[in-house]
């Protein structure tokens, strides 16, 4: 079994390979346990870190916009992990290359596997920015797509694709609506949210860091442990499990910038952490107002999909799991 991962050198990318290859296997359409054999791991700039020097893994770099590479690299999959994009605030300052990357890019990502004729497994990252505007509490599987970025309108075409894709046979496809991943490792990006993780990170690495945001304001989190598990358990389960919309909505806990800040605190230990400065960024703060500020999925609880019991939970994860990492990489 050939399993491709677009966006193999970011973070979840990673974390998603180095799960697959610990595991071993996937299910195929019949759902049966399949031998992952290679592994190829595809981005902008080539994937590396700890654990994918593995004789499964290929790593590529290439532009996902050109049509004719993604060809190439679809070629004999039966799996497609579609992580590639260009973040949220990324995607709204550079229109051209929001649009380019994650429209351009996903159609091009589902016509290579429609081109395969073997009717492959794909699974599309998508995101809250899919909602905006007047929204309810908390967001569920009726509710609206109402956009009010040029990211979360990217996202949205992005799910129609898919569900049409797969409605015409050409290949099994699911969208994952995600909720905002923390704690990432590496160093902040031009993502809105990316501040859900630095008011962790930075500061159990003993960094100062600037959160854009007020302290009352409110992103639903889910950890990285919990988001691979989703994935995996997403991919082994029927296309049709997730209704006509061929959409899961993922569920996840609602913090606010303030109680991150806190929970650094709690689990700091012997460590000298670093402060968080409030210095307020009116667009960056318009953007996750805009964002729903609970989710409330059904579906994702009768299909057993899981969140993280509390935000001390995922504290402890990212020490377990990615601290060590991001020491090295504060000190780089």
């Amino acid at each position: 079994m050939k399993v491709v991962i677009t966006g193999g050198a970011g973070f979840l990318g990673k974390k998603l390979a180095r799960r697959i290859l610990q595991q071993g296997t996937l299910m195929d359409a019949g759902g049966e346990p399949r031998t992952v054999n290679e592994l190829l791991l595809f981005d902008v700039g080539k994937a590396d870190g700890p654990g994918l020097d593995d004789p499964r893994v290929r790593t590529l770099a290439g532009d996902i916009a050109n049509s004719a590479t993604v060809q190439s690299v679809v070629q004999g999959a039966s799996t497609v992990f579609h992580f590639a994009a260009v973040v949220s605030a990324g995607a709204e300052a550079d229109f051209d290359l929001g649009y380019r990357v994650n429209l351009d890019g996903t159609r091009n990502v589902l016509e290579a596997c429609r081109a395969l004729g073997t009717n492959p497994r794909v699974v599309f990252t998508s995101s809250l920015a899919a909602y905006g505007g007047d929204l309810p509490p908390a967001v569920d599987e009726d509710t609206p797509l109402t956009p009010q970025t040029s990211y979360g309108a990217q996202k949205s075409i992005g799910e129609f694709l898919v569900r049409d894709y797969t409605r015409k046979g050409f290949l099994r496809g699911t969208a994952v609506r995600l909720p905002t991943i923390c704690v990432r490792t590496g160093l902040p990006n031009k993502a809105a949210s990316t501040w859900a993780s630095s008011v962790v990170r930075e500061p159990l690495t003993g960094i100062d860091v600037v959160c854009p945001v007020s302290p009352q304001t409110v992103m639903v989190v889910l950890s990285p442990r919990k988001t691979v598990d989703a994935f995996l358990r997403l991919h082994d389960l029927s296309a049709d499990a997730f209704g006509p919309g061929r959409t899961l909505l993922l569920n996840g806990i609602n913090v606010t910038a303030k109680e991150l800040e806190r929970a650094v605190a709690r689990h700091a230990g012997n460590r000298k952490v670093g402060k968080v400065a409030w210095q307020h960024d009116p667009a960056i703060q318009k953007i996750c107002d805009g964002w729903p500020q609970g989710i409330a999925s059904t579906r994702a609880r009768t299909l057993g999909f899981e969140t993280d019991r509390d935000l001390d939970e995922i504290v402890r994860h990212f020490i377990a799991d990615d601290l060590d990492e991001q020491m090295k990489i504060a000190k780089a």
